[in-house]
């Protein structure tokens, strides 16, 4: 019998994967699903098997005794259904980006706060099987016991073209903050779950194709607490060479006083103690959903916290960590100069 009963909230193209693991969560019912879009809401429902349908969000949480609310809609639209939720007692997951602005951002924070609900952003990256295994590595001395360097190369090649977005997500197009806004959070919070906190960062970007509003080019590097040094080379417009450049999104190179960790494209990981040769490291990543399935394994660490009352990885105070680190790659572009995350 299932511990949890759900509400989602959202049935766009992202929204599949959020469906296909819940289904695979012993532990949850998700017990109806609601978008503006009535017919996208009918379909996810009969697709995952769940009863009821809903194009209200508050008809939905008034007619039904849940939990949790899943929230998979576009950034705009967190605050008041964040708020909504909060009001009822709800713990909440939500996707991210979590506002159009830090200061939104914060403010939906302080909502849930305020309420004394559970806040977890669905931040998934930093629970992609290969940055799980890397973090096992780095705690276990792999390559050390001082991080030198962390390093991330993305090129999605999704972004040229008239149509560039058009087919998963048209409202990239429009978007005044792109890379950096919807992208590169993901690689400021994994960098800050390998690596610890960011104190500085300098970045530069530009919009290499004129149909989009924002910017989708960048260079970025950070200083880290604990004196290493990240590096963020991202370009949404040229393509990679990988066969799915949307499984791992690029190549990182770990480096630490005693030898180096790569991950490869595929998902390959190896390890190169000093002196020696690169091996490869032994691990199995899924083929299955979103980018080695961590779509679920965020779910699941949702799910196994909010029973045991745990704290989540990717809470609303940790998120506006990785807020101030964005924040500063977008002052560092303007100003030119190193940038303190100090907000």
């Amino acid at each position: 019998m299932s511990q949890l009963k759900g509400a989602v909230i959202g049935a766009g193209y992202f929204s599949q994967f959020h469906y296909d693991a819940w289904n695979r969560i012993s532990d949850v019912e998700i017990v109806a699903c609601c978008d503006r879009d009535l017919t996208r809401a009918k379909d996810a429902a009969q697709q995952y098997g769940i009863d009821h349908v809903y194009g209200d969000v508050g008809e939905m949480l008034d007619r039904h005794d849940v939990d949790f609310v899943d929230i998979i809609t576009r950034p705009d639209t967190h605050l008041p259904l964040v708020q909504l939720a909060a009001a009822r007692g709800l713990a909440v997951i939500c996707q991210k980006p979590l506002a159009p602005t830090v200061a939104e951002a914060r403010k939906l924070v302080d909502a849930a706060d305020q309420q004394g609900v559970r806040l977890m952003v669905h931040e998934n990256f930093r629970f992609q099987p290969w940055y799980r295994e890397i973090k096992k590595l780095l705690d276990d001395g792999a390559i050390g016991d001082r991080l030198h360097t962390l390093s991330f190369r993305n090129r999605a090649g999704d972004g040229h073209g008239d149509d560039a977005y058009l087919a998963r997500q048209p409202y990239f197009q429009t978007m005044e903050q792109f890379l950096i806004f919807e992208a590169g959070i993901h690689t400021i919070d994994t960098f800050r779950y390998l690596g610890g906190e960011i104190t500085q960062a300098w970045c530069w970007h530009r919009k290499l194709n004129p149909v989009i509003a924002g910017e989708d080019t960048a260079i970025g590097v950070f200083r880290f607490q604990e004196g290493a040094t990240g590096l963020y080379d991202a370009n949404r417009y040229n393509e990679s060479t990988a066969d799915n450049p949307r499984y791992t999104f690029g190549d990182v190179l770990v480096e630490g006083n005693s030898g180096s960790i790569r991950l490869y494209d595929d998902g390959r990981l190896t390890i190169q103690r000093l002196g020696q040769k690169e091996t490869p490291h032994d691990y199995s990543p899924s083929r299955h959903g979103f980018a080695g399935d961590c779509v679920f394994a965020t779910q699941e660490h949702f799910v196994q916290n909010l029973l045991s009352g745990q704290p989540f990885e990717t809470d609303g105070p940790s998120y506006l960590k990785s807020l101030a680190v964005q924040e500063a790659m977008y002052a560092s572009s303007q100003s030119g100069c190193w940038e303190s995350t100090e907000r």
